[in-house]
């Protein structure tokens, strides 16, 4: 699994030009899943968001995990993350987990978050969707299990 992830101020994604999900302070995780990934990655890798140390501490250092300043998530499929540029002139995705079963993973992702009370926003999976965001810092980073 591969995640994305930007410290956000803000940011929403919409669907067919409507707003479906919307966030405040936290982050945008990105989602791919490749073919070979379970359960356990999906866990691991929800927890790991969660606790990632990427939000400023009194000092304005990163010290400080979406749980301890109650971040917002708003969390996108993305196959596209797995694809494989390296020949050619058009992106490979065979790597990318077939949907049906990339969208139980994204569903077990979003229930581990879910679990920690936090405010989590989702995507349409599977849709075309157009995501706003304003960037924080900006803090990208690509997590991978």
């Amino acid at each position: 699994m591969r995640a994305v992830l930007q410290r956000v101020r803000r940011a929403e994604v919409s669907v067919n030009g409507g707003r479906i999900g919307k966030i405040g302070k936290g982050m945008v995780i990105f989602l791919g899943m490749k073919e070979g990934d379970g359960e356990e990655e999906a866990q691991w890798l929800a927890d790991k968001c969660m606790n990632l140390r990427i939000f400023d501490d009194s000092e304005g250092r990163m010290n400080r995990s979406a749980l301890e300043v109650e971040g917002q998530f708003l969390v996108v499929s993305q196959f596209t993350l797995y694809g494989d540029a390296r020949k050619g002139r058009r992106p490979d995705f065979t790597q990318s987990m077939e949907p049906e079963g990339a969208k139980r993973l994204y569903n077990t992702f979003l229930n581990t978050l879910k679990k920690s009370g936090l405010t989590v926003e989702t995507g349409a999976f599977g849709e075309k969707m157009a995501v706003d965001l304003m960037n924080d810092g900006p803090v990208t980073l690509i997590i991978d299990r």
